[in-house]
């Protein structure tokens, strides 16, 4: 009986061991170790570079434009009306051809262009504008996955709205901020339980960023309460039934 009953314990500590063990997504030691002590400030300027899906908009030429927002072309991306820049870092247009504009700002890009029309048109007005920049939020929100940011200044607070906001289990006080990959990358802690921290390091997001919210301690044991419980019953009504027959 004795024997038995040890065992029994030994199983009940083995599963609710293996119940409350979770293993978190961009969590670890190292990566803890590369949290950047500063928040980079201001709004952050979109370097064009391979891949990116621009609008190219020159006012009162629709002939020339390319998604322009100023004529009755949509610049939308679902109706492909955008051009991509490929990996030479070029763009090909209508009367002027290739044109390089990978490692510029859009702005710069817009100056570019400006110049060149400037042979065939009095004064051009060129607008660039970037379609496909998105962010990733991960994690204890309500509508994790991509979203497309179409503002310059778009902060975690915001995107983290956009996702539904926080639910139950995150843990408010390390939302964390993936920037880069490989050995450029970098993470960026906000602790959103600080009025601090809310006001003066909420994060202006680049593309490509990741948002994750981490889970709290205590969700997995919430989830599995019913059959830890479940477990225990079945040990104790086992150990009753084994003792009656004894």
């Amino acid at each position: 009986m004795k024997r038995l009953s040890t065992f029994l314990f030994l199983v009940g500590v083995m599963l609710l061991l293996n119940s409350c063990s979770t293993q978190n997504l961009f969590q670890s030691e190292k990566h803890v170790n590369d949290v950047c002590d500063t928040i980079p400030e201001g709004i952050v300027e979109h370097i064009l570079q391979p891949d990116d899906k621009i609008t190219i908009s020159i006012w009162n030429h629709d002939d020339l434009s390319v998604g322009s927002l100023f004529g009755v072309y949509n610049s939308n991306e679902v109706y492909g009306k955008w051009i991509i820049v490929n990996q030479q870092g070029e763009v090909t247009l209508p009367q002027i051809g290739k044109v390089v504009l990978a490692g510029l700002t859009t702005q710069s890009a817009a100056d570019t262009l400006r110049t060149i029309y400037s042979k065939y048109i009095v004064d051009p007005l060129v607008v660039v504008k970037v379609i496909n920049l998105e962010v990733t939020v991960l994690g204890e929100v309500f509508k994790p996955g991509k979203y497309t940011i179409d503002k310059d200044y778009n902060t975690v607070i915001e995107m983290l709205g956009a996702a539904g906001g926080l639910d139950f289990y995150a843990n408010k006080k390390h939302i964390q901020i993936i920037r880069g990959s490989g050995v450029n990358t970098k993470e960026f802690v906000l602790d959103l339980t600080s009025m601090n921290d809310y006001k003066q390091k909420n994060l202006v997001l680049e593309a490509g960023d990741v948002i994750y919210v981490p889970t709290r301690k205590g969700k997995m044991v919430d989830k599995k309460a019913p059959v830890l419980i479940a477990v225990s019953s079945a040990l104790t009504a086992t150990l009753v039934v084994f003792k009656f027959f004894q």
